[in-house]
């Protein structure tokens, strides 16, 4: 049996869209390779916090940009992430750095650092990567074979990620998630936003399940027709 076209999945949207979930499952069924992106803006921004660096300052942040090594693992079964040999997977979805992430993010030298690992990694993909993010069917991967934009109502999206985030309240992860909206949305570099090519898939009123039956569909009509 001849193995399948290799294919490169670009998925975007803004938290709580079941991005994650969604991409893993995607990638496992089909055979394919998983990136994480988020995790990775997660790792540099927790190596400044360890460090010291002032995020409130820009210029301090683009100054170090090019100092940690993150290694990101591609097995959707079990995605890893490490920064200079540590395995980083707990402590980067600590509030600290989900409470910084976007600043550090929003800054240039960051995003090429980390887009240029991005792209280093799909390309090494033999039998193709799907890749989850904000930027990636636009910035990172503008030339992806298929490209997803998953949406759903910020009170679906407050549940689901007050149900992660057992015991939290729904209000004011609501208000969390509007909130990371504006500021991912409104960055000068790469800003959160949808390829004028990629196909949109609302979740709001879909189980996981739909979902990722949904995307592997488009996942394999893609393939079928390369």
């Amino acid at each position: 049996m001849e193995s399948p076209t290799p294919v490169i999945v670009a998925i975007d949207g803004p938290s709580g869209t079941g991005k994650s979930s969604t991409s893993k499952a995607v990638a496992a069924q089909l055979g394919l390779s998983y990136l994480d992106t988020g995790a990775q803006y997660r790792a540099i921004t927790w190596w400044m916090v360890s460090n010291g660096i002032d995020i409130d300052d820009p210029a301090a942040i683009g100054a170090a940009a090019g100092k940690p090594e993150i290694v990101s693992g591609t097995d959707p079964q079990g995605p890893t992430i490490t920064v200079d040999g540590v395995d980083v997977a707990g402590p980067i979805r600590t509030q600290e750095v989900t409470s910084k992430v976007s600043a550090v993010s929003a800054v240039s030298d960051v995003r090429a650092r980390i887009t240029e690992l991005q792209r280093t990694i799909a390309a090494s993909a033999e039998n193709g990567i799907v890749v989850e993010g904000r930027d990636i069917g636009t910035t990172v991967l503008p030339d992806a074979d298929l490209k997803i934009f998953l949406t759903a109502s910020p009170e679906a999206r407050a549940a689901r990620r007050s149900g992660e985030l057992k015991g939290s309240d729904v209000h004011s992860t609501r208000e969390a998630l509007i909130k990371r909206d504006a500021a991912d949305s409104s960055r000068k570099t790469s800003p959160l936003a949808k390829a004028g090519d990629a196909v949109e898939v609302d979740t709001t009123e879909l189980t996981l399940a739909q979902v990722i039956e949904c995307v592997v569909t488009l996942v394999e009509e893609k393939r079928a027709g390369k």
